[in-house]
């Protein structure tokens, strides 16, 4: 390399990544949490170390040039092997982490997330946690775009588990229940459906499509504290799995749960991590969690609703 030739680096390498993905400079100073102008200095200088144009500014979104397209897998080799080191350095205890990057579905937010984060801290003593939330299929495409090391989300249709890029540890599987304002019948209400731009609509949807079901709908809301609210008051009933009423426990006093009044329908919830990267960590995490729901979730809601025994179940 001659003396006046910049360095390639890890960072130069996961930002190039970064906008080859997002396509915009800007998207990617956001998913990696910099400045754009950090994002163009690594840019410029890791094509001046390759001594190569990587990328086309002037396309919109950003495109990769040939060069770019031949170095692309490789840097993607490059920080998979350095992800593989961290992990092969931390994997007896996690005792080496330095960042653990989550992504947990908002599910969880009441009591399993923050007992999962207090049992690593203790552990990981010089472990700094970053935690993301959200959908789930907004955490799977961050985890296979490298912003996060492991996702706790809701599984995708069936295909979503045979793309081979991640490995997968089921956690939960838990049936959708129908809940009614505390002595109401439901079929004198109106459904408040949760909406369809999350995947867990869609499950639902599609359900009541294959049961030929043309409920009365008023409502279509993407939040549990909401429709649970306006169950409450009268306004409807609702489909939701157990995990929303552990969530927003201050309403399972008012409501009555009770299995489908149709076909049963279920959903279960994984971690996953990118296959081969982490080793063991990701199952050693997926330990931890079982333990966790199995106290937090899964022992008091038999314990309330009987009936959830054998369907609600740790995996």
């Amino acid at each position: 390399m001659s003396e006046g030739q910049g360095r390639i680096t890890l960072w130069g390498i996961e930002v190039f990544l970064a906008v080859a993905e997002e396509g915009t400079i800007s998207a990617a100073a956001r998913r990696l949490g910099v400045s754009p102008s950090a994002i163009s200095q690594q840019l410029t200088g890791i094509e001046a170390a390759l001594g190569a144009s990587l990328l086309d500014r002037s396309a919109r979104p950003m495109r990769l040039t040939p060069a770019g397209a031949m170095f692309r897998p490789h840097a993607q080799t490059i920080l998979n092997a350095e992800a593989e080191a961290r992990a092969e350095l931390a994997v007896a205890e996690l005792s080496g982490l330095t960042t653990l990057r989550l992504g947990i579905i908002e599910d969880f937010d009441a009591e399993v997330t923050p007992r999962l984060l207090s049992e690593l801290a203790r552990e990981l003593r010089g472990c700094r946690f970053l935690l993301e939330t959200g959908a789930s299929h907004r955490l799977l495409d961050q985890l296979e775009a490298r912003a996060l090391d492991v996702a706790v989300t809701a599984d995708l249709d069936s295909a979503g588990n045979a793309e081979g890029w991640r490995e997968v540890h089921p956690l939960l599987a838990e049936p959708f229940v129908a809940v009614s304002p505390r002595g109401r019948d439901w079929q004198s209400l109106p459904l408040i459906r949760y909406t369809a731009r999350h995947l867990m609509g869609r499950q639902i949807a599609a359900h009541l499509a294959r049961q030929n079901l043309n409920l009365a709908q008023r409502y279509e809301l993407d939040s549990y504290h909401a429709i649970l609210a306006m169950v409450v008051g009268g306004e409807g009933w609702t489909i939701l799995p157990p995990l929303a009423l552990h969530h927003v426990a201050r309403f399972r006093g008012a409501v009555d749960v009770a299995p489908l009044p149709f076909a049963p329908l279920e959903r279960t919830l994984s971690l996953s991590a990118r296959a081969g990267v982490l080793r063991e960590m990701p199952g050693q995490i997926a330990g931890r969690l079982r333990g966790l729901i199995r106290e937090r979730v899964v022992v008091p809601a038999l314990a309330e609703w009987p009936w959830l025994e054998g369907r609600l179940r740790v995996l």
